[in-house]
């Protein structure tokens, strides 16, 4: 009996997988573009609401609580009610949180808005990881995972554009970048529902109602040959459950994937959200210093993509590792930059190449670490709690910064962050990508038998 899952794993991949891909590279822009939407738009509230750093500080936040609460909590129901449905879901909900962000008027409302889309991001993030990983083949498992995490960078950049197309001097009109996000948000819908088929890990690890007709449907839609039966699943894999990543034989994965990629988001954050300042207290404009950041997401692109050319070739736990440590010396570089912005704006994009790289890496591994029926819970667990290290990321900076610590010195502090990742990793052990719950076959079963003899 052919496995189907085995034939999306072992076969090559068709031009619709990569289709397929490609769309998760751009529901994952859909986060780059959201973050750096309200970032832009700052100015705009807190002149339209009149209120200081502090109380905007707080309004920048939200979404990031948010999506913490929507990856831990969304990423559950994805192993339960399928990816696709999980995806649409929370398409609607970003796009109606962007529009509904455009009708506030005053910063209470805003921030629960904020809030609410945060919550169809961060399901949407622990979701396309399963998608992507679960459409593509074991060979090119990195590199596709590689591409959708480079939508986050490329997000961004096409949100600086948009906002110099749209914001008046000064950002005065906030509203304009959050249509743009409600518009691009509901665009993929029709996308998603027309191209992008339910999984075939989901479909056979659930076996819903009709569920080897609808196999064989996502099978035909992806080109990949049909297959006459479904797998036997015993009682033991029935049973299985969310709650898996807590088990005893997964407890001790998930706490290393969820503390490597908490610390690196320390590190990566801290080039995300204080770039512009770093580059305005030298004494450089405010519109030289989006620059920068920009350069820093362009060099996150460039990472990300090379990360996956290099995993076809390289183990992916050791060049992770090798790129959090790397990550580290970037951020301390370019802590010890001269004011120029030529060499701050070369630097940024060093420190963003490392630091999406490593991303990436980690998302690779987290594919690798959950088998089918956890891979969106413990995705989104370990995105979850990784975002808290989002929101710490600024604060510790600021703490450093205020209390007389040199530029060089926070660099090198952040950056250590990284390393703490790194080390996680090296006490992670990862085995190959096979389905948990694949049957046992009569011929796995006697080579069982053979080995224990």
């Amino acid at each position: 009996m052919t496995d189907p899952r085995e034939i999306i794993d072992k076969s090559a991949m068709t031009s619709m997988q990569f289709i397929i891909v490609a769309i998760t590279v751009l529901l994952n822009a859909m986060d780059g573009f959201d973050v750096l939407a309200i970032s832009v738009s700052g100015p705009g509230i807190r002149g339209e609401f009149g209120i200081n750093q502090a109380q905007l500080g707080f309004v920048l936040s939200m979404e990031l609580i948010g999506m913490a609460i929507g990856s831990v909590f969304l990423g559950g129901l994805a192993d339960k009610i399928g990816r696709r449905n999980m995806t649409l879901g929370c398409l609607a909900v970003m796009s109606t949180g962007m529009f509904l962000a455009t009708t506030a008027t005053d910063v209470t409302t805003l921030s629960l808005w904020r809030v609410y889309t945060g919550l169809g991001i961060g399901g949407m993030l622990s979701t396309t990881n399963a998608v992507v990983a679960e459409f593509s083949s074991i060979k090119h498992r990195g590199l596709c995972i590689s591409m959708m995490v480079i939508g986050y960078p490329l997000g961004g950049i096409v949100c600086g554009e948009v906002g110099k197309a749209l914001l008046n001097d000064g950002a005065a009109n906030f509203r304009v970048m959050f249509t743009a996000g409600a518009i691009l948000s509901a665009a993929m819908i029709p996308v998603c529902y027309f191209l992008l088929p339910e999984s075939v890990h989901w479909l056979t690890r659930k076996q819903p109602e009709n569920a080897l007709s609808r196999i064989n449907a996502a099978l035909t839609k992806i080109g990949q040959k049909t297959v006459a039966a479904l797998p036997q699943l015993t009682p033991e894999m029935r049973s299985k459950s969310v709650l898996d990543i807590f088990s005893p034989t997964m407890v001790a994965m998930t706490l290393l994937a969820t503390a490597a990629y908490f610390f690196h988001i320390i590190t990566f954050y801290y080039v995300l959200k204080w770039t512009p300042t770093i580059v305005t207290t030298m004494g450089i404009p405010a519109a030289a210093a989006s620059g920068v950041l920009t350069w820093a997401n362009v060099g996150g692109a460039l990472g990300g993509a090379m990360f996956g050319i290099l995993s076809l070739k390289i183990g992916i736990k050791p060049l992770s590792i090798g790129i959090l440590i790397l990550t580290m010396v970037g951020v301390a570089v370019f802590g010890r930059s001269a004011p120029e912005v030529t060499q701050l704006s070369y630097l940024a994009a060093f420190a963003g190449f490392f630091g999406n790289a490593g991303v990436s890496g980690l998302y690779t591994i987290i594919a690798y670490v959950f088998p089918t029926h956890v891979r969106a819970t413990g995705t989104g667990f370990v995105i979850g709690v990784g975002r808290g290290g989002a929101v710490l990321s600024p604060i510790i900076a600021g703490y450093l910064l205020n209390t007389g610590s040199s530029l060089a010195q926070v660099g090198m502090v952040m950056g250590i962050f990284s390393v703490l990742g790194a080390v996680a990793l090296m006490f992670l052990k990862l085995g190959t990508d096979k389905p948990s719950d694949a049957p046992v076959t009569d011929a796995k079963a006697a080579d069982m038998k053979a080995s224990m003899a």
